[in-house]
């Protein structure tokens, strides 16, 4: 892998990364931008303890462009985009509408103790998997799925040691069901100044079945689900596939590499080898979930959101890297809404059966 990195015309970073040792990357970012700022900060829930980030300055993102107006593309044909080559493999930048962002002032609070505020201090890339304006993730080739988890891989090293970072987060939102507003292949990552409020509840619930049994939580859950395998969609030599037994989501699988590590940074040259066609073969048979009543033909791609799980900085000892990819269509024709009780209450209510959405993954293997 090349690694080039050089500067958009603001200012921000952008970084190729190539199979191609010989790649040269030296096309200049020729638009007019002024350096782009951020009112970002964090706020902290005093009923909950959560940090909510507030990001006023992105109402104005770009959204739902034409595909002749695509920012993700390469540059060509006289129109300008934020990747200045014409042509690329993978490409990082840093957002134009960061929520989080380095230069985030410092808020002034109102000096209540219960009004807990903080800059929102952090970074947010962009990824983009490829210059196909047309493609999806599962489309690319494994040569290439290899290359964006060696791009996720060198982000998370170089993010995790940035001065305030306590988590890397990479994710990718694909389909608009899902609010994607730009159409190009890619995702993102965040690297928060906090430790999210999910990942808290993990390493509370580590520490307690530490406490409970000696073990690890993680590697017991994979045990288990390896062991009676009812709920396994995929098992490799180094990675296994499962929908979680307590799945939130119609139709959810979490990926685990057999051995536990904390990041992408720590997974071998073996582990990395075996990702890409387990991952992509996940991918492909998400996109086989839902067919036309009378026969096999796939309706529209499957919205679906893709998230890292990595360890914090802080406290994370005892947590597992993993990727849970999960989908908000529950059937044909029919979304899966957050309305009261999960949105007001944080209380799921699945109308799949795990054991039954494991089935049918199962079942649409190429």
């Amino acid at each position: 892998m090349k690694r080039t990195v050089t500067k958009l015309a603001d200012g921000r970073e952008l970084i190729y990364f190539d199979r191609d040792e010989s790649a040269v990357r030296d096309s200049a970012d020729l638009r007019p931008l002024e350096p782009t700022a951020s009112l970002s900060e964090i706020r902290r829930d005093p009923a909950t303890g959560d940090w909510v980030t507030v990001a006023a300055h992105r109402q104005g993102r770009t959204y739902h462009p034409p595909a002749d107006e695509c920012p993700l593309c390469p540059s060509a044909d006289g129109r300008l985009s934020e990747i200045p080559a014409d042509a690329y493999d993978v490409a990082v930048f840093e957002n134009r509408f960061p929520s989080l962002a380095p230069g985030a002032p410092a808020p002034v609070g109102d000096g209540d103790p219960l009004h807990v505020i903080a800059a929102g201090a952090g970074r947010c890339e962009v990824v983009c998997f490829t210059a196909d304006h047309g493609a999806s993730f599962a489309d690319l080739t494994p040569a290439k799925a290899r290359l964006v988890l060696d791009a996720w891989t060198d982000r998370t090293a170089e993010l995790s040691a940035l001065p305030g970072i306590e988590q890397v987060y990479a994710f990718e939102n694909r389909g608009a069901e899902i609010g994607v507003t730009l159409a190009h292949p890619h995702g993102q990552i965040y690297a928060f100044p906090f430790t999210t409020p999910r990942t808290a509840k993990m390493i509370t619930a580590a520490a307690e079945h530490r406490r409970r049994t000696g073990g690890n939580l993680f590697e017991d859950l994979l045990a288990a689900e390896r062991r009676d395998p009812v709920r396994v969609v995929l098992a490799g030599e180094h990675w296994t596939a499962f929908v979680p037994f307590a799945a939130r989501w119609p139709y959810e699988v979490h990926l685990y590499p057999n051995r536990r590590v904390a990041d992408l940074t720590g997974l071998d040259e073996a582990e990395r080898a075996e990702f890409p066609e387990v991952y992509l073969e996940l991918l492909r048979r998400f996109d086989r979930l839902f067919t036309e009543p009378g026969d096999n033909t796939p309706v529209a791609p499957t919205p679906y959101i893709a998230a890292w799980h990595q360890a914090p900085t802080l406290h994370g000892e005892e947590l597992a890297l993993h990727l849970e990819l999960f989908t908000i269509r529950r059937t044909v024709g029919k979304l899966k809404f957050l309305a009261g009780v999960e949105s007001g209450m944080d209380a799921f209510v699945n109308d799949v059966s795990p054991e039954a959405a494991a089935q049918r993954l199962r079942e649409v293997a190429s």
